[in-house]
């Protein structure tokens, strides 16, 4: 392995620039993660009256102490609908993330019932669709800790179609044998009792669990029937009467004793070889405030991040004189084997066919991918034409695609283009996608749609006899540029969950090796499948 060496000057202006770049950034997007766990909170007095934790408490109480727990899709839905994207932030209306239970490694997914009652959003419904993804291709049990007022009615056209297959997902979890929990520790109604429902095991609180199809003013309204919450869905009635609830706890306290008892009894997953032991980057991770423009167009090299974030800041580099806009090469994130695919420039030709031989290559070892997403695109031109760029792209993004291999991807600069796809964007299986806060995410950037607008416009009034309208043109221009600026910001893209979060540069390393471990132990494992999933009789 050869040891990078690093030629960044710390402490110049430009260095300085982008320091102060990435943590004004910074601040932003985790001043509005604060503003959920605030939004949330102002609702603590109404859980203390009731003895209840609050939503964040269970989940620190649920997980192991001092473990950590890598929350995901933390601003879902930022802007969207009744999140004004300012003083009223919700993360979706509920919290998810991976964490260890009794030593067991779980997606976890908890009601932010602080907010609105625990109300389904519609990208609060996409977010649970997404770790429901992560939990299946990782093999993680899901815990769910269930209080919600069921959907927000105002909003149905956008969540019940989608959200039909949260329930799908819980039955193909089961059935894959990966186990099912749902904790109820308030209400859980209509959809929500399918939530509960389709559970492995129920835990129930007294007094607070309420579980029906239909909850009293609904029933009333849909038959005449008058009945109270305790005898139509009640946790002692679930737990004594239907069979629904397995454990009956006394309240959360008591009701999360008992999921880690429960989980206790999972089997664990394969313990791994003992590893040697692991030698730190060379370089400090602050660095990569400075190291990395906050503006896309300035160029610097891709290795100078892999230094401050590989072990010993060591890289066996694959083809390094041969299409050097790419940069493809093998190192070690915390003990752990890993293939590096970054970007110095747009991908030619020469660096697409590396790029797949490369990929190629990690499939055949077994090693997993880490993609560091820094691209404007594939290159353009006569030259890149003639060069093959269609073809050697076309098989770059079939490797891409096709790798039997974990995949995740962060994306550190630019992602343009069909350049994102050929980097693993979303829609190539990325297992898991992150964002630092100064990614850029367009079909192309603003000022390039701009002037192929402009272009385009001109040469139609031409076609049509006419002189163009330059005013109109530039006036078009300036609202394009502004446009793309707006939405293609990592919070705009954090929103739609078109990334798994947004992440502080400098925990590049941790969080990376965390979902290698995530990704990595979820192959070892054998879980114990069937057609059908757990049944309730």
């Amino acid at each position: 392995m050869v040891i990078l060496e690093s030629n960044i000057v710390v402490g110049t202006e430009q260095y300085i620039a982008n320091r102060e770049g990435h943590l004004a950034l910074i601040d932003e997007f985790r001043a509005l993660e604060r503003k959920v766990v605030e939004t949330s909170a102002r609702m603590e007095p109404r859980f203390r009256e009731r003895g209840q934790l609050l939503p964040r408490e269970r989940i620190s109480r649920v997980i192991d102490r001092g473990s950590t727990f890598l929350e995901l899709c933390s601003l879902a839905g930022l802007g969207m609908h009744e999140d004004d994207g300012h003083s009223h932030v919700f993360g979706g209306g509920l919290i998810a993330g991976i964490g260890h239970i009794a030593g067991i490694r779980c997606m976890i997914q908890a009601s932010d019932s602080g907010i609105r009652g625990g109300a389904n959003h519609p990208m609060g419904t996409q977010k649970l669709l997404r770790i429901q993804q992560i939990a299946l291709e990782n093999k993680l049990p899901l815990l769910q800790m269930v209080e919600s007022a069921g959907a927000n009615l105002l909003l149905q056209s956008e969540l019940f179609v989608p959200g039909g297959a949260v329930f799908g997902n819980m039955a193909r979890l089961s059935a894959a044998g990966l186990p099912v929990v749902s904790l109820v520790h308030g209400s859980s109604t209509a959809g929500g009792a399918y939530q509960a429902g389709l559970a492995d095991y129920i835990i129930m609180v007294r007094n607070r669990s309420k579980v029906f199809l239909a909850g009293p003013p609904l029933l009333r309204a849909a038959t005449g029937e008058i009945a109270d919450d305790e005898s139509l869905g009640g946790a002692e009635m679930h737990t004594a009467i239907t069979g629904l609830g397995e454990y009956l706890a006394e309240d959360d306290v008591d009701a999360i004793r008992i999921t880690r008892e429960l989980f206790n009894h999972f089997p664990a997953a394969p313990y791994p070889s003992a590893a040697p032991p692991i030698k730190p980057p060379r370089y400090d991770a602050e660095e990569l405030l400075g190291v990395v423009p906050i503006d896309y167009r300035k160029p610097y090299d891709v290795r100078e991040v892999i230094a401050r974030i590989v072990d010993d800041s060591a890289f066996l580099e694959f083809k390094a004189d041969w299409g050097s806009y790419t940069v493809c090469g093998q190192a070690d994130i915390e003990g752990k084997k890993v293939g590096i695919i970054g970007n110095n420039g747009p991908i030619d030709a020469a660096g697409a066919a590396k790029a797949t031989h490369f990929i190629q290559f990690c499939c055949q070892l077994g090693t997993p991918l880490l993609f560091l997403q820094n691209t404007t695109g594939f290159i353009v031109g006569v030259e890149a034409e003639r060069a093959g760029i269609v073809k050697h792209g076309s098989k770059l993004i079939q490797a891409v695609t096709n790798a039997a291999v974990p995949k995740i991807t962060i994306q550190i600069g630019a992602s343009f283009g069909a350049g994102y796809y050929a980097m693993c964007g979303r829609g190539f299986g990325p297992r898991f996608i992150f964002s630092w806060p100064n990614n850029r995410l367009s079909v192309m950037g603003g000022e390039q749609a701009a002037k192929v607008l402009t272009i385009v416009g001109e040469a139609s009034a031409r076609r049509k006899g006419l002189e163009p309208d330059f005013a109109a043109l530039d006036a078009q221009s300036q609202e394009v540029i502004s446009t793309y600026e707006d939405q293609g910001r990592a919070l705009f893209a954090t929103a739609r969950i078109w990334n798994d979060g947004i992440i502080d540069p400098r925990d590049t390393r941790s969080v990376v090796s965390f979902c290698l471990e995530t990704c990595i132990e979820g192959d070892r494992k054998i879980p114990n499948p069937n057609s059908f999933g757990v049944a309730r009789i």
